[in-house]
Order: structure tokens, then C-alpha cells, then sequence
């Protein structure tokens, strides 16, 4: 089992109490009837209230601790602002204690700092994106993601993806200076059962090994696959590779190229 130990984040410290949320576990299940597979059980935790707005414009704010959360793969930062405010944010990649940050049109391009994708020069990495103005940031946010300002035209500006694909926003949209922070998560080895209970995550089982009165994979004698053309799920619906993205779906019109086939 592996874990990753940042120098920059304050494991000993408390929570900001203000800024917590009950976090009641569901367990996979509907009515007592499992729903969604392989989920229950899992360590008691309280939400973290992040901040992904960042409506405080032009109010300076101190990075006061960078934190741990339970929620999300990144670590997150509790700011403390000029006014006395203070909010919880997905802390970017180089971001440490008593750091000075703000959220602005007219911020100054800087890591961690915050503002409209029209004010940043072209070949930036950013996170944080918002796609919709006053939205909040909705895509990359997980740990150690990053995207790619390549180009800003009137009301559009153009942003590559990790994944290739490349897609307009509006040029007012907000975005964050910087990549994500922990970019070693993927690096982290599980190791035993124990820690994937803790997480919340149940046992699975192959299909494969299954009757075939539990799966459509099940059957047949000794490990001699499948026995279908395309893998299924437990209810016989395709699955690995049939595409569920609707064709008419609105944002088509704001991917220009879509994302690189993985090898």
C-alpha cells in the first residue's frame, strides 16, 4: 500500500468547522434494495463547501492552510479574505501557505490567481473551467489535471483538454492560473481490501464466473470465455466501447475537435 505525503499540506489541522457539510451515506442502495453495485460501508466523512464560483472579484486572499479532502481527488485551500470571509477552493499545483491570490478581470497572470480567459495570453495551462459564465468551474478539477488556453476569438476562446479534445467557451469565462494540485494521485497503490472498504468500495465480481441464470457472461466450462460477441452488463445492455453520448446533444456545436482514441 502506498500513500502520497505533501509537504505543503497541513494534515494535523482541524477543518474550517463553518465551511462542513453532513455527508449521509447511501450504501448503493434504494428503498433496501441494492441499486448501484459495489458501493456501501466506507469511513464517516463531512462534505468540504468548495468555493467554485469565486465571486469574492477583486477582494485580496491568503492561502491560510492547503487540506486533505476525503470528497476529491485534489487537495483544496482554505482562503482567508481581506473581508474577513473565508471559503474553501481546489488548490492549484505550487500553491502554499501565505500566498496571496484574487479573483479578477483584471488579475495579474499568476498561479492560483483567477479571471476571464479573454485577459490570459494563448499557450497558458489552466484549470478550474468554467464553461458556461457565472456557472462555476465544472471541468477540470480532479487531481493534477490541466488544460491548454490555445486561442481567443471575440466571444469564444479555445481550450485543449488532456484527453485532445478541443472545445470552445465563452471568452468570459472564468478559469484558474495553474494545473490542479496532486498530481501524484495516480501514482497511488491500494494495496490491500481493507482500503478499498474504508473507501466506500465493495467487492465485484466477473461475470465470467458467474451462472448464467446471474449474468449473461456466466456459463460454460472451465475459462472458456464469454461465449457473446460484445461484453453486456447484468441486464444484457452493451457495454466496453458502444457510445451513449446523444447525437443532438447542445454542446456538439462548441467541440471542435473531439477527444484522441486511447491505444
Amino acid at each position: 500500500m502506498s500513500v502520497v505525503k505533501a509537504d505543503m499540506v497541513s494534515y494535523a489541522k482541524a477543518p474550517e468547522k463553518s465551511l462542513l457539510a453532513p455527508m449521509k451515506s447511501r450504501a448503493g442502495r434504494s428503498h433496501g434494495t441494492i441499486s448501484v453495485r459495489h458501493q456501501g460501508g466506507g469511513h464517516k466523512q463531512r462534505y468540504r463547501i468548495i468555493d467554485f464560483k469565486q465571486t469574492k472579484f477583486d477582494i485580496p486572499g491568503r492561502i491560510a492552510s492547503i487540506e486533505r479532502d476525503p470528497m476529491r481527488s485534489a487537495f483544496i485551500a482554505l482562503v482567508n479574505y481581506r473581508d474577513g470571509e473565508k471559503k474553501y477552493i481546489v488548490a492549484s499545483e505550487g500553491m502554499v501557505a501565505g500566498m496571496d491570490i484574487m479573483c479578477s478581470p483584471t488579475a495579474p497572470i499568476k498561479l492560483g490567481n483567477r479571471t476571464q480567459a479573454k485577459s490570459i495570453p494563448t499557450g497558458t495551462v489552466i484549470s478550474n473551467i468554467e464553461l458556461f459564465p457565472n456557472k462555476g468551474a465544472q471541468i477540470v478539477r480532479s487531481a493534477g489535471t490541466s488544460a491548454t488556453l490555445t486561442a481567443v476569438d471575440g466571444k469564444y476562446a479555445q481550450v485543449k483538454l488532456a484527453s485532445g479534445e478541443i472545445r470552445k467557451i465563452s471568452s468570459e469565462c472564468y478559469v484558474t492560473i495553474g494545473q490542479v494540485s496532486n498530481f501524484e494521485h495516480n501514482t497511488i497503490n491500494v494495496g490491500k481490501a481493507g482500503k478499498s472498504r474504508w473507501m466506500g468500495i465493495r467487492p465485484s465480481v466477473r461475470g465470467s464466473v458467474m451462472n448464467p441464470v446471474d449474468h449473461p457472461h456466466g456459463g460454460g466450462e472451465g475459462c472458456q470465455g464469454i461465449g457473446l460477441k460484445h461484453p453486456k452488463t447484468p441486464w444484457g445492455k452493451p457495454a466496453l466501447g458502444k457510445k451513449t453520448r446523444r447525437k443532438k446533444r447542445y454542446s456538439n456545436k462548441f467541440i471542435i475537435k473531439r477527444r484522441e482514441k486511447r491505444k
